[in-house]
């Protein structure tokens, strides 16, 4: 099997290096390219001459705009990446007969009511970034390629920057320190990400026809909570791990989303549906806590 990753220094990107890497060939690329291959999202000429060049079986792509408040004045760029990139990979891929893995956002909703939203839910994006995400969904639908897009929340990772680290920076510099509590989901770790897109592959490969298996699927942690949950969960484990803080978790203050303005509307409820992924795949998602603990460990506090 050969594996084209796009996006490799990225936080998933990262992940995907170590547990693709035992599947096969695995040509892995960022922006800056290399081997005479262009992973430059901006670039889509190069990038489809690369996806020839490689002709893989099958196309992971963890690059994306992520810059969710510069969107809203970037909306070019991040339309070029977000949308107009996975579009002329999925045209490569329908072209090579190869598939597609591609990773979404809980952002292609409005954030409205309290339920998990299903995959075939009614979309509606606030912010650019979410609107980028969504043509990007369609685009490769409509190229007729195999493709699993993966939507996910609130991702993070040991390594670059995250919520819990800031919070633990935060936590050590200042007090007072008011957190956000009207918007819900699921911490979910690149690492989980990775190990969990690992599992799909092996499974597409493993049968005569996996044909079936494509489409949309919502992939997070179980579990919810709120960002002031997330950073009182951070705080009360840092504090048992002896880390020195001048806030402690019972001193976070609770605010409202509009106590807080930022460029991009973010959806106050991003809770997404499992049971299809679980259910198709033959998996389990672990409660939001066991990847925080482990990242958290890992950064050591």
């Amino acid at each position: 099997m050969k594996i084209l990753l796009l996006g490799k220094s990225g936080q998933v990107g990262w992940e995907l290096q170590r547990s693709l890497a035992p599947l096969g060939q695995l040509i892995s690329l960022d922006r800056h390219g290399d081997f005479g291959l262009c992973g430059d999202l901006t670039d889509l000429e190069a990038l489809a001459i690369t996806v020839r060049k490689v002709a893989p079986d099958i196309i992971v792509n963890a690059a994306a705009y992520t810059a969710v408040d510069k969107a809203e004045s970037e909306a070019a760029q991040a339309t070029l990446i977000n949308t107009e990139a996975p579009g002329v990979l999925s045209l490569e891929a329908a072209a090579l007969g190869a598939w597609l893995i591609h990773f979404s956002t809980d952002y292609v909703f409005d954030g409205s009511g309290a339920t998990s939203w299903s995959e075939d839910a009614r979309t509606g994006p606030l912010s650019v970034y979410g609107l980028t995400k969504l043509e990007g969904e369609k685009a490769i639908a409509a190229s007729g390629a195999p493709a699993i897009v993966l939507r996910t929340s609130w991702v993070y990772a040991a390594r670059g920057q995250n919520f819990a680290k800031t919070m633990l920076r935060l936590g050590k510099e200042r007090d007072p320190l008011k957190v956000v509590s009207d918007q819900f989901g699921a911490p979910t770790g690149a690492e989980l990400i990775a190990d969990v897109t690992a599992h799909i592959i092996r499974q597409i490969f493993s049968l005569p026809d996996a044909s079936n298996l494509a489409g949309t699927y919502h992939l997070a942690a179980a579990g919810e909570t709120s960002w002031h949950g997330y950073a009182q969960f951070v705080f009360d484990y840092a504090s048992k791990m002896g880390a020195e803080l001048k806030v402690h978790a019972d001193q976070v203050g609770a605010i409202r989303t509009e106590d807080y303005p930022v460029p991009a509307t973010r959806p106050r409820n991003s809770r997404l549906n499992l049971a299809k992924l679980e259910k198709t795949f033959n998996l389990k998602m672990p409660p939001w806590q066991q990847g925080v603990q482990r990242m958290l460990d890992e950064i050591q506090l």
